[in-house]
């Protein structure tokens, strides 16, 4: 394939993808869990049929409860978010479902305070930024040795280039399924991405390495022809992993807990992303020069 031929095909469907992350990222924004805001999130079971209405009812009722969003995920299996409630309120209302509206089993009840989310939100942006930065310096120093084709500091950049082009592209889709579903960015969802970056940082690597590999035995060669040769030789192995992998997450996604479905998509969207910006942005963003 004449990857680095076409170029400007591959980088401007990335534009576009970005461009439109960007847009829902700010026009539709960001539903945060109460990893982030704070609050209460309670699961629970119950044995007999149940309304919704019931349940929301029950919960808006309550004094000490300023907001309370009840989603239906299954037969009788209900996900409240309510504004945050001590643990001693937390048992009176259990009794209370239980003579009111049934019999109920609790599945999980967690609640986080404004501090603690406060914390976890500066923590996860933090662990972010260290990530992309210290990803970016390992590939230059990694890369110092063949500067004379291309200087290291270029394959640094690029690194940090796709793995923000992968970022931005998952979080616009997260975005788009928070509208639709009502997913919520929580931590879970933070380590989703940073999943994404390393793998795809790994792929990207594994492509630069054989750039390198092939500048050195190549040295007359053109740029442009030694980087679309070592695409080609590295682009089965990069689909075939990504592929592999997509395989066992699609069987969690069904398999597994509701809990884990958002983090799964998340991840599944972002190997794509990732594997594509290995293959199509990174390579033929080296060839590219400036201008004198």
């Amino acid at each position: 394939m004449n990857i680095i031929g076409h170029k400007k095909i591959y980088l401007s469907i990335s534009a576009i993808l970005i461009i439109a992350s960007v847009v829902f990222l700010v026009t539709l924004g960001l539903k945060q869990g109460i990893d982030f805001t704070g609050g209460t999130l309670w699961q629970l079971q119950f044995s007999d049929s149940v309304s919704k209405k019931s349940v929301e009812s029950f919960f808006k009722s309550l004094p000490d409860v300023s907001e309370a969003t009840v989603s239906k995920q299954g037969p009788g299996l209900f996900l409240m978010r309510l504004s945050e409630i001590s643990e001693a309120n937390h048992q009176n209302y259990l009794k209370d479902i239980q003579a009111k509206i049934g019999t109920v089993e609790e599945l999980s009840f967690e609640t986080i305070g404004p501090a603690i989310s406060s914390e976890l939100r500066s923590g996860s942006l933090k662990v972010f930024i260290l990530v992309l930065l210290a990803i970016s310096l390992y590939i230059i120093f990694a890369f110092r040795k063949i500067s004379h084709r291309l200087p290291s500091w270029k394959y640094g950049v690029i690194t940090l280039t796709t793995l923000f082009h992968d970022a931005i592209i998952t979080i616009g889709f997260f975005t788009v399924l928070g509208y639709l579903t009502g997913a919520e960015l929580d931590v879970t969802i933070v380590v989703a991405i940073l999943v994404i970056m390393g793998f795809s940082v790994h792929d990207t690597i594994v492509v630069f390495d054989r750039i390198r590999e092939n500048l050195r035995m190549e040295k007359e060669s053109k740029l442009e022809t030694v980087v679309n040769k070592s695409v080609n030789e590295t682009m089965a192995r990069s689909i075939n992993t990504s592929f592999t992998l997509i395989i066992v997450l699609v069987a969690l996604y069904f398999l597994g807990t509701a809990n884990l479905q958002d983090f799964i998509l998340t991840v599944i969207v972002g190997t794509i992303v990732g594997t594509y910006s290995s293959i199509f942005i990174a390579s033929p963003l080296l060839t590219i020069r400036r201008r004198r």
